[in-house]
């Protein structure tokens, strides 16, 4: 199998990159001109704006599949540079599903969305099948429903070959320390870098969110490429919700310093969804796939990169 993986100097591409070279597909990546990479395999520069750049680098490649990771995945971006998000996440499919749509022999296209597409989810409907009702929270979110519709219109009108993920909250080694577990990783080892004891500040504790490693996450792509259906739409997560403070001891049972927890208001978002689960029963039956990596393990891993890190003053 050929693959393209769109986005790959992100924290899921490099991940992806190890997961299907090792299950021996040929692949290559595009990252934008200001990004930098350090991957053993065939990387292009390629703005997904420029529809003859997509166009040409796809007709080039002759692939079997294409997975499409490229997007503005900031929310707070979203909220303070809405047209640049619609741009990316919007036109950016649309340029590379045109592009698709040209060739002879078009390839397979993982449309990578997000969980936050389900919005305000309601107690009642947990777990959150992929039939549960969107109600988008921020402009990312709606961009990402966008870029989901817009693939089954094109599955459908022109008989591509299109799988629509709707991937939920995932973390692991690479992660940037503006999401959550890295984010608290990341304190834990300043303060044991620093001393013996410290305080950790964070914000709300008590929201459940369903929490994957990304190594797993990038498997169930991988089969998805492999068996996901045309037009269909797959969650994928761990099918349990866990809350963060749960997440948080985690992390700090895995350190010897004495560590405070004090809650800072500037982190707190009164609008958070209580609980947050996926229903992954469509993604097992089509793949059989499962979440293998325990949580425990992730942290631990995160944990020590970040005291790697910290140990470099990086």
């Amino acid at each position: 199998m050929k693959a393209l993986i769109i986005g790959v100097a992100g924290f899921v591409g490099k991940h992806l990159v190890n997961e299907l070279v090792n299950a021996e597909w040929d692949v290559s990546g595009t990252r934008l001109p200001s990004e930098m990479v350090d991957l053993d395999i065939p990387v292009y520069e390629l703005d997904i704006l420029d529809a003859d750049a997509i166009g040409d680098l796809l007709t080039r490649e002759n692939l079997d599949c294409v997975f499409h990771l490229a997007a503005q995945s900031s929310v707070a971006v979203s909220w303070k540079q809405p047209a640049l998000t619609v741009d990316v996440n919007v036109k950016g499919v649309i340029n590379l599903l045109e592009a698709v749509r040209a060739l002879d022999k078009p390839p397979k296209i993982l449309l990578i969305g997000s969980g936050e597409e389900y919005g305000y989810v309601l107690p009642e409907e947990l777990p959150i099948a992929e039939e549960t009702m969107l109600r988008p929270g921020n402009i990312y979110a709606g961009t990402k429903i966008a870029q989901g519709m817009l693939g089954q219109v094109y599955a459908r009108a022109y008989d591509l070959d299109i799988v629509i993920v709707r991937a939920f909250n995932h973390f692991g080694p690479g992660q940037t320390d503006t999401f959550v577990v890295p984010a608290f990783c990341k304190q834990v080892a300043a303060i044991e870098a620093e001393g013996d004891s410290g305080t950790i500040r964070v914000g709300n504790l008590d929201a459940k969110r369903d929490f994957t490693d990304v190594r797993d996450i990038v498997k169930a792509y991988r089969m998805l490429a492999d068996k996901g259906e045309s037009g269909e739409i797959y969650n994928v997560g761990s099918g349990v919700s866990v809350s963060v403070a749960k997440i948080l001891n985690m992390i700090i049972k895995q350190s010897d310093a004495e560590i405070t927890i004090e809650q800072d208001p500037e982190r707190l978002r009164p609008s958070d969804v209580p609980d947050v689960r996926a229903d992954i029963s469509k993604l097992v039956a089509c793949t059989g796939w499962k979440p293998e990596i325990a949580l425990e393990e992730t942290i631990k891993d995160v944990l020590n990169e970040w005291r790697m890190k910290l140990n470099r003053g990086g």
